[in-house]
């Protein structure tokens, strides 16, 4: 499954040449694993409240077409794969039909002392539900 949301670009996203600013893309990735996490009904506020923390270990961002100011685009994001300790999330940047950007976040677990430890099983349900599965 995957989830998607509308991001209309204001003028500060963009550069002087009028495209969005490319670190502005690992930003769009947040919000929109952000809202994912969110309409699964677990958001941030939720895991710290429960002692889970999860930094991003690693980030990785394919750039394919710009983006410009006012422009309406839609973040898609799922969750690609995880582990006892980690989440991969997967993240699109469209324009219509049109991809401009895509890559993903690997997220690590870790507890209120900054050490990796695993993903609670409660965390499981929620992963699932975000998980993207091929349609039959």
């Amino acid at each position: 499954m995957y989830f998607d949301m509308q991001y209309r670009v204001p003028y500060a996203d963009t550069d002087q040449m009028g495209v969005v600013y490319y670190a502005n893309y690992l930003e769009y990735f947040e919000r929109a694993r952000t809202e994912m996490f969110r309409e699964a009904g677990l958001p941030y506020s939720k895991m710290e409240e429960c002692g889970v923390i999860m930094p991003v270990s690693e980030a990785h961002c394919k750039y394919m077409g710009s983006a410009r100011y006012d422009d309406l685009l839609t973040f898609r994001a799922y969750i690609r794969e995880y582990t006892r300790v980690r989440v991969k999330i997967a993240t699109q940047v469209r324009r219509g039909d049109e991809i401009l950007a895509c890559g993903y976040v690997v997220l690590a677990c870790v507890n209120r002392n900054f050490r990796v430890s695993r993903l609670p099983e409660w965390m499981l349900e929620y992963c699932d539900k975000c998980l993207w599965q091929e349609e039959e």
